[in-house]
């Protein structure tokens, strides 16, 4: 857990410019009917009302305004940014990513917009085909706790945002500010790679979180009971035959991709 990616002092003024950003994209979005939900560092801090504020007391900055959609609104997305709300679109990503990604830079206020079409397409796949209902202004809590467990060299700004995830939100059934454990626990057991990742990254954010001193005794015990309820019930998950196959041959056999960041 190397890169500073996201690390720095941001003060109330810059982050408040983010988050208004954020605001009135979604609410344009609503007005016109397109699926705009928010991944990423904003995503957590709006959907941690009461924790929210740990990502600017533990140095975790604002560094861009990531949204995920629906392939099939790309072109009403790209005619409401460039149209109403001031954007330009760098085509060559739209295209290279043959239609899953588009990035747009907005020159008034200097803001960069990631988007994802259908499945965030990193470490591993997630996809939220018709999860975007479930939740607004963000993805639900299940795909933004795989957002970063899905990386297999987790930075600490991913660690930051999992721990006021674990803080502030209970594991249940359901999506309802609830981080909905049967999912992810179902998703871990069709993919052996999936599963070998977010294991493993939920017993880095346990033991990281140790580590922070801006955190009380009782914050630390609850990340590490939310980590283990989590583990078990991916444990106790039933595991169909191919996933104990490639569980037999384990790390010996790359189990994830490689990412190169689109600049």
């Amino acid at each position: 857990m190397t890169s500073t990616i996201g690390m720095a002092p941001q003060d109330a003024a810059e982050r408040a410019r983010f988050e208004n950003e954020v605001r009135r994209i979604v609410a344009a979005g609503n007005e016109a009917g397109v699926a705009l939900r928010l991944l990423g560092s904003l995503a957590f801090q709006l959907h941690c009302p009461q924790l929210g504020g740990l990502q600017a007391k533990l140095g975790r900055a604002y560094t861009d305004i990531d949204l995920a959609s629906y392939s099939r609104q790309a072109k009403p997305i790209r005619e409401l940014l460039t149209g109403q709300l001031g954007y330009a679109e760098d085509r060559e990503v739209f295209i290279n990513s043959e239609g899953s990604r588009a990035i747009f830079e907005n020159p008034a206020n200097g803001l960069h917009v990631d988007i994802f079409y259908d499945k965030l397409d990193f470490c591993h796949i997630i996809r939220w085909d018709g999860r975007l209902e479930v939740d607004s202004p963000t993805l639900p809590l299940a795909e933004l706790l795989l957002e970063k467990m899905q990386i297999v060299r987790i930075n600490e700004k991913d660690v930051i945002d999992t721990i006021m995830l674990l803080l502030e939100h209970p594991l249940g059934a359901g999506d309802k500010e609830t981080v909905n454990l049967p999912l992810v626990a179902r998703l871990c057991a069709a993919d052996w790679g999936l599963w070998r990742t977010t294991t493993m990254n939920l017993n880095k954010v346990k033991q990281l979180t140790q580590n922070y001193a801006q955190l009380s005794a009782d914050d630390k015990a609850k990340v590490a009971s939310q980590v283990d309820a989590a583990l078990a019930a991916l444990d106790a998950e039933a595991k169909p035959l191919a996933w104990k196959m490639r569980d037999k041959i384990g790390d010996r056999v790359k189990w994830y991709k490689d990412v190169d960041e689109v600049k």
